[in-house]
């Protein structure tokens, strides 16, 4: 019998991120964060008023601007 192995671990960090997370974790502003929102290029959700970052969306996003210079350096 095979376990299908996780391809994340749940524990291993947040699955979501509050804007101000995000913010930390890109190195960027509130201004650009939503800037980012607005335009598509981060994706994000809404539970009730909290604005959210999925985890993925984050890794999305450092690998659209890697694709965007060129890859990885």
């Amino acid at each position: 019998m095979t376990l299908a192995v996780p391809e994340r671990d749940a524990l291993a960090g947040p699955l979501l991120y509050r804007v101000e997370e995000a913010m930390k974790r890109l190195r960027m502003s509130r201004t650009v964060i939503y800037d980012l929102i607005r335009t598509g290029r981060l994706r994000s959700v809404k539970e009730g008023r909290t604005r959210l970052i999925p985890a993925s969306a984050l890794t999305e996003y450092v690998a659209l601007l890697e694709r965007e210079a060129g890859g990885p350096q």
